[in-house]
């Protein structure tokens, strides 16, 4: 066995650490564009309606030092750790630079999003090609989706059941499972993104033998062109209106507590599900649960098994 170190790439999107971050954030996320006035207070009251200051930056953390803790003990190569974000320090770019200057050589990188799409996981991707094409190194292989690692699926599968056991009819409850919305162009690039999700979703119905359950899609960006739907806050409307009383919200593209589950759901739909006279849910999020840590191993492992090692 192989006992030298490779290193090990953590991705998320990040956030801003402080309030006074959101500017260069939110330009960031518009690929250098400043957001209106408009816009920038409008995200500046989401995160001061949560505390101020989202919890990603510290739960991708532990989520990180977890995983990599988890696979320097199982017996296998050695990893070394390295985080990156997308839109906030430490950005992804620099972190492929400081595995160059420590002398990595092969390493290998997840994104904490369990659902594969070429406008979400692959940009993650394509920056760490292009940062370690410029450097001559490292090489990397890349776990491209985990949204069906049998212990991801357990874990999903036990906060469904879980919400279901807070409802008051459970039998009658309709389980929503919902994700970030994309551009709707994405389903004219054969574009696996959709599919995933109903993979991974339908997996968990038939587990739990659901009788109700159906799709969604919520915090969609405010562009012109079309994204995908229908949004969460309609589907409520319209569960009302088909007689539904009871509501399990799963946000299964998430694995954190941020702002789009903190804000969008706990505050933004129950709010509109208080104002229908609907019973909303949640499902916790995956957080550092150690079962979940204990999927993204698998995952880590396999990628190390299977996965391409692409040269610089």
């Amino acid at each position: 066995m192989n006992t030298q170190p490779m290193g090990l790439l953590v991705m998320a999107y990040g956030t801003p650490h402080s309030l006074d971050e959101v500017l260069p954030y939110y330009t960031d996320i518009r690929h250098g564009r400043p957001p209106s006035d408009e816009q920038l207070a409008d995200l500046i009251r989401r995160y001061e309606a949560i505390g101020g200051v989202s919890p990603l930056t510290d739960i991708t953390r532990r989520q990180a030092e977890g995983l990599a803790q988890l696979l320097n003990a199982d017996g296998g190569r050695p990893v070394r750790l390295y985080q990156g974000m997308k839109h906030t320090s430490p950005f992804i770019p620099d972190a492929v630079a400081r595995m160059y200057e420590d002398g990595i050589t092969e390493a290998i990188a997840i994104v904490l999003a369990p659902h594969y799409s070429t406008m979400s996981i692959e940009t993650y991707h394509q920056q760490v090609r292009e940062t370690a094409a410029r450097l001559g190194g490292p090489s990397f292989r890349y776990v491209r989706q985990w949204h069906m690692e049998p212990r991801f699926l357990d874990a999903l599968a036990d906060r469904v059941q879980e919400a279901l056991a807070r409802c008051r009819e459970p039998q009658h409850a309709m389980v929503v499972f919902s994700a970030h919305s994309l551009p709707a162009r994405i389903l004219e690039m054969n574009d696996p993104y959709v599919e995933q999700l109903h993979e991974s979703g339908d997996t968990i119905a038939k587990r739990l033998d659901l009788h109700h359950y159906m799709y969604a899609w919520q915090s969609a960006g405010r562009t012109r062109e079309p994204w995908l739907g229908p949004d969460i806050l309609d589907v409520l409307r319209d569960l009302k209106e088909e007689g539904y009383s009871e509501v399990v919200s799963c946000s299964q593209g998430f694995v954190a507590d941020h702002l789009e589950v903190l804000y969008d759901i706990d505050i933004e739909a129950q709010a509109r599900a208080r104002e229908l006279g609907l019973h909303l849910v949640r499902t916790r999020q995956m957080n550092d649960d150690p079962a979940f840590l204990a999927a993204l191993r698998d995952a880590v492992r396999r990628a190390e098994r299977e996965a391409e090692l692409i040269d610089p």
